[in-house]
């Protein structure tokens, strides 16, 4: 662990939430910002001074899977998020209500990557490693609603993932009303997974979202994607229209250039950037990070300035956070990111294998609660 940093200065620092991009010169004192100076005329001596890049406020990847023990998908936060610029993760699912409490001691306590839990609605989590809903018992109202209240100040919402139920008897339906009633009853938000096929039509799905609720895996190509016959289907402009959010959650599979070109062509932007990094890329090799996707959505057509916003302050206020993460002002957390952009282009690939030539921006530096994080 480094020494603490009293003061760092950026030539050019990007703070969303306050719309501002300019040079600036940030005071720390206790792991916060105490000081905020925008008026190069002004700034004092730095511990730390960034010439190169963007200082961006900590990162904060709303879908995810940070866990260090029960989770088939779950890798080390510290080791893989935190050095890629995210200081704070949402998991998605890596923990249900019967295994929580083992989340909350192995994970969330000791990692020092600020972590939040999108809650299983599969009591099991995702501790099988042949998947989940095997029968409706893992589809318990009462046990959702009871881990959290017992750990709601860990817990965001109800991670209510429909792809693939394991049991062909149950309907992703009844198991989508049952999550709803939880969340509910719970009054919590909800991470939606569709199902990823056409055998239950995505507008029955969407109808059951409330406002508030994300659908993931907004770019998902193929059987149900949100995009049919070349255009954004009326029940995904529905939903949204009724406040309904939709998030990348890239992963391996659940991105595709043709659906999010369409998309973003149509102005259907995604209101949240997110990676879905899980084990297969650690074992891949692949730095699966958030400035990555981003580079991503840039070569299907957004544009950079539209991504920060979407990985800093769109999810620290999703997540209820604002007050502390997602911004460069005082009283905020000092956790900050550096990103930069690679001298030479990249090919970038989907999950389907399709490649788009762009830009590749990339993690610099982390400073998690002004202390600077080793990669």
């Amino acid at each position: 662990m480094s020494s603490p940093i009293r003061r760092v200065r950026a030539l050019r620092a990007i703070d969303p939430a306050s719309e501002y991009e300019g040079p600036i010169e940030l005071t720390i004192t206790d792991g916060r910002i105490s000081g905020r100076e925008t008026d190069a005329s002004k700034f004092g001596a730095a511990d730390l001074i960034v010439d190169q890049g963007f200082l961006l406020p900590g990162l904060i990847d709303a879908h995810a899977h940070p866990s260090l023990s029960g989770s088939r998908y779950g890798v080390d936060p510290d080791q893989y998020f935190l050095t890629r610029g995210s200081t704070t993760v949402l998991s998605q699912g890596d923990a249900g209500a019967r295994n929580i409490d083992e989340f909350v001691d192995k994970t969330i306590e000791p990692s020092r990557t600020r972590i939040k839990l999108a809650i299983n609605f599969c009591a099991n989590g995702e501790s099988n490693p042949n998947g989940r809903f095997f029968d409706l018992d893992e589809a318990s109202i009462l046990e959702c609603v009871e881990a959290i209240e017992r750990h709601r100040e860990h817990i965001w919402g109800i991670s209510l993932n429909v792809a693939f139920v394991q049991n062909p008897s149950i309907d992703p339906l009844d198991i989508m009303r049952r999550g709803v009633e939880a969340a509910g009853q719970a009054n919590v938000p909800i991470l939606f997974g569709a199902t990823k096929t056409d055998a239950t039509p995505l507008a029955d799905q969407l109808a059951l979202l409330r406002p508030g609720d994300s659908m993931t895996y907004c770019f998902h190509s193929g059987e149900g994607s949100i995009v049919q016959a070349g255009r954004i289907q009326d029940c995904v402009l529905e939903a949204r229209e009724r406040g309904v959010l939709f998030d990348v959650g890239d992963g391996f599979a659940a991105f595709g250039f043709d659906t999010a070109e369409v998309a973003i062509a149509e102005g259907f932007l995604p209101d949240i950037i997110s990676s879905d990094a899980y084990v297969a890329h650690v074992e891949s090799g692949t730095n699966q990070d958030l400035p990555l996707v981003a580079s991503k959505l840039v070569a299907a057509g957004m544009s950079i300035e539209d991504c920060w916003s979407r990985m800093t302050s769109a999810p620290a206020k999703l997540l209820g956070l604002e007050d502390e993460n997602g911004q460069l002002r005082v009283g905020a957390a000092a956790d900050f990111c550096l990103v930069d952009v690679t001298n030479q282009t990249a090919q970038l690939r989907d999950g389907h294998n399709q490649t788009r030539t762009g830009q590749l921006w990339e993690p610099v530096l982390t400073i998690k609660a002004g202390e600077v994080v080793s990669q």
